[in-house]
C-alpha cells in the first residue's frame, strides 16, 4: 500500500461521475490500467472546507473537520498485513500539535477523522514515455476489497471514516494545516 496523508482542518470530496471509463486497458505499454479513482484536484485544492460548496452540484459530498485527508494505493500484494500496519501507523503518527506547539498528538487523541480516497495513480510508472503507466496498481476488485478493508481497520481504533467513491471522478477540497504531508509505504516498512 502507498498513502499519502495529508494533515487538515477540514476537507470535502465530492463526486462528479461514478462510472468507471471504457478506455483502459491492462497492458505494458504506458498505458491505464483501470480508473479505479481519478481525483481532480486542480481548481478545488485551495479552497477552504469551510467556504466549499457541494462542486458537483448534485448533493453528494463528504466533508470531514480536523484530521487527515489519505489518498490511498493498492497494490496486488497487498493482504491484511499491510492493512493492519498502515492503519496502526496512521491512527498512532504524532504530527499534531500539543500545546507547546510540538508535533506530540495523534489523531486519535486530537478526536480527528479521515477522509479516504482511493487512488491507483500513485502507483504510476513514469520512467517511460510522457503517459504514465499504471500496471503496478492493484485490480480493480482486489483494490475496493484491501481500500474497504483499511478503512475498516481504522474505524475499529474508533477514528470517524468518510470515504470517497471506488473507481469514481471526484473533485477534493483541503484546508492544509502546516502543511503536513507524510508519504507511507507499506513497502518500507520494518520486517522481522
Amino acid at each position: 500500500m502507498r498513502i499519502v496523508l495529508q494533515r487538515v482542518r477540514g476537507a470535502q470530496l465530492s463526486v462528479v461521475d461514478d462510472t468507471e471509463t471504457d478506455d483502459v486497458t491492462t497492458d505494458d505499454t504506458n498505458n491505464d490500467t483501470g480508473n479505479h479513482n481519478a481525483t481532480d484536484t486542480h481548481e478545488q485544492m485551495n479552497t477552504p472546507a469551510s467556504d466549499m460548496s457541494d462542486p458537483s452540484g448534485d448533493g453528494d459530498s463528504r466533508r470531514i473537520g480536523t484530521g487527515l485527508l489519505l489518498l490511498v494505493g493498492v497494490q496486488d500484494s497487498d493482504g491484511d498485513a499491510e492493512v493492519e500496519w498502515m492503519a496502526h501507523k496512521i491512527a498512532h503518527m504524532r504530527i499534531f500539535e500539543d500545546v507547546a506547539g510540538k508535533m506530540n498528538r495523534s489523531v486519535l487523541e486530537e478526536h480527528g477523522s479521515v477522509l479516504s480516497v482511493s487512488q491507483f495513480t500513485l502507483y504510476a510508472d513514469t520512467r517511460k514515455g510522457n503517459r504514465p503507466s499504471f500496471t503496478k496498481a492493484g485490480r480493480p476488485e482486489h483494490a475496493d476489497t484491501i481500500w474497504n478493508a483499511f478503512n475498516a481497520e481504522l474505524r475499529a481504533y474508533g477514528i470517524a471514516v468518510a470515504e470517497g467513491v471506488f473507481g469514481a471522478h471526484m473533485l477534493v477540497g483541503l484546508e492544509n494545516d502546516g502543511p503536513v504531508t507524510i508519504i507511507l509505504d507499506s513497502d518500507n516498512r520494518p520486517t522481522g
